[in-house]
């Protein structure tokens, strides 16, 4: 099954890159983006559905002038866990500042479907939260 999940991982980052959006075969109403676990993190600090998540990423990437994400890896991290570990780069409307930050993003896969995702700014506090090590 972690090879399955793998891969629903890396088709819903392929998509999002491509359109910018969900893939919605693989991500049901009811998904929950995870904050909480991103040190640091101000604002709302779950949010409870595919809309509100949608919401979270097109208020995040409207504040910079350009914005782009790539995938660096994607681990298998046993059961219904997968790691992706990201970076993303732009530069904020407001001020200019040229932003490059890595991340990692903690996806629960259960039946097919992305359930959960939480994020972590330390991606080793990510993969140590998995039981996982850089």
């Amino acid at each position: 099954m972690s090879r399955e999940n793998v891969e629903i991982v890396r088709r819903a980052y392929e998509h999002r890159q491509q359109t910018g959006d969900f893939l919605e075969e693989v991500t049901p109403p009811d998904f929950v983006w995870d904050m909480s676990t991103f040190s640091g993190w101000p604002e709302q600090p779950v949010y409870e559905s595919l809309e509100e998540a949608r919401r979270f990423i097109r208020e995040w990437s409207d504040t910079f002038e350009s914005w782009q994400i790539e995938v660096e890896v994607i681990r298998d991290a046993g059961a219904d866990k997968v790691v992706g570990i990201m970076r993303q780069r732009g530069s904020a409307k407001s001020t200019g500042v040229p932003v490059d930050m890595r991340f990692a993003q903690v996806w629960t896969v259960r039946d097919g479907k992305l359930r959960r995702m939480q994020m972590y700014a330390d991606t080793a506090d990510a993969l140590k939260s998995v039981g996982l090590e850089e």
